[in-house]
């Protein structure tokens, strides 16, 4: 690379040279060899071979493994307000692509898979909610969120503010501490409520960005429950780890006879029988609190089979390699037990979130379970992620979701 440069350098081994060129943005600390000029936490910095090679430019974290996060492999490229509206500007469109008119719940920006490391961006309705993970995304954030904001009103929607949920331990990976609460935004009054409502799939939703679940409400199986209450109609549905309900009511809208919905949190099960009544289902719905690890062994020790649908949709039980085993025996205990509790021509969805939990291994699992229970996977889909949380097949953690559908034969 013979061009001066004004960034400071990360000279690469050849390991993380060969890593880079074939197209992860991540250079982790063991393979930097040295760096050349000043470099502070969050700045900007080229990374480059040991013959001098230009692989890329990324936000430097001097507290994490990822010592750096590319953001471009074009040493041409200015990384002012331009280069960052763009970037904004190519995600928004691309969401109008992928989901056509279904834009007012979905994932704006999916990190890595769109060019911002370690940067969430959830729209429910007049809301968005950030999760910032990266020290190099915190430090141009009161550039971004306005210029965010600016692309989606240019394209006529509305924003009344900006919530950020910081409020997770992984931040502290990256030196920053844990906050959370609304952005200011130029020219726009702080909103009085953190709550608001969306529709999804015809549903409404009370949305906490506040105080709900990571930014507010999962919108990664969107389409998943669409499936699901494709096959719902007739059918006695019950709904594991249901949370504030979004399988469950998917299925009541969808035509189920009757579901059952069950979380272990109890403020969690207030609100999915809140959104029942909103969407006038609760006839047709019950609710308990229960652990589902508990309540599928006392449902198989009763001798019946009251229901011929049943969903699990666990939160993640692996957030790293070290304890996949353990993951892959919850996981395996809880769909034991709901294919035992299915009759014959009984359906059946099952899901993992978690990047760590690979799809072989969650496949393997699905087979051994089948054989235990005695019972044979008919499949009807292989499904992922909503296409809003885009997967780059070049960065295994932006693919995630694992889900599942079959008829028990």
């Amino acid at each position: 690379m013979k061009m001066q440069r004004e960034y400071p350098r990360f000279i690469i081994t050849q390991k993380g040279t060969r890593w880079v060129e074939n197209g992860h943005p991540w250079i982790y600390e063991a393979e930097v060899l040295r760096t050349e000029g000043a470099v502070e936490n969050g700045c900007l910095a080229d990374a480059v071979s040991e013959k001098g090679k230009y692989l890329g430019t990324g936000f430097v974290s001097l507290h994490s493994r990822i010592r750096l996060r590319l953001v471009s492999r074009n040493a041409n490229d200015r990384f002012d307000a331009a280069f960052w509206k763009r970037r904004l500007q190519y995600a928004w469109n691309y969401r109008k692509t992928v989901m056509g008119e279904d834009l007012s719940c979905c994932r704006v920006i999916f990190g890595e898979a769109d060019g911002f490391p370690g940067l969430t961006v959830d729209r429910f309705s007049n809301y968005l909610v950030t999760q910032t993970l990266s020290v190099g995304m915190e430090t141009i954030k009161e550039m971004l969120f306005p210029l965010l904001v600016q692309v989606l009103e240019e394209d006529g929607q509305t924003v009344d503010g900006l919530f950020e949920r910081n409020d997770v331990a992984i931040r502290a990976l990256e030196g920053l501490e844990q906050n959370k609460g609304w952005f200011p935004l130029p020219g726009k009054p702080t909103p009085q409520s953190p709550v608001t409502e969306i529709c999804e799939n015809g549903i409404f939703y009370a949305v906490d960005v506040e105080n709900g679940q990571k930014t507010g409400f999962f919108l990664d199986q969107k389409y998943n429950r669409l499936a699901v209450a494709r096959l719902a109609k007739g059918r006695r549905v019950l709904d594991c780890f249901t949370h504030t309900g979004s399988f469950a009511l998917n299925a009541a809208f969808g035509g189920a006879e009757h579901v059952t919905a069950v979380d272990v949190s109890a403020s969690a099960i207030e609100m999915a029988k809140a959104n029942a009544v909103r969407n006038g289902l609760d006839g047709k719905m019950d609710f308990i609190t229960a652990d589902v690890f508990d309540l599928l062994p006392r449902l198989e020790a009763e001798g019946k089979k009251p229901y011929d649908f049943i969903i699990l949709d666990p939160p993640a039980f692996t957030k790293s390699r070290k304890t996949v085993k353990n993951a892959e025996k919850g996981y395996k205990e809880i769909n034991l037990r709901a294919l035992k509790l299915l009759p014959r021509g009984g359906y059946f969805a099952t899901a993992s979130c978690s990047h760590f939990m690979p799809a072989e291994l969650f496949v393997k699992m699905l087979r051994s379970a089948a054989l235990d229970a005695g019972v044979e996977l008919r499949q009807i889909e292989a499904r992922q992620q909503a296409p809003d949380h885009p997967i780059l097949w070049n960065v295994p953690e932006t693919d995630y979701l694992k889900f599942y559908l079959f008829q028990v034969v």
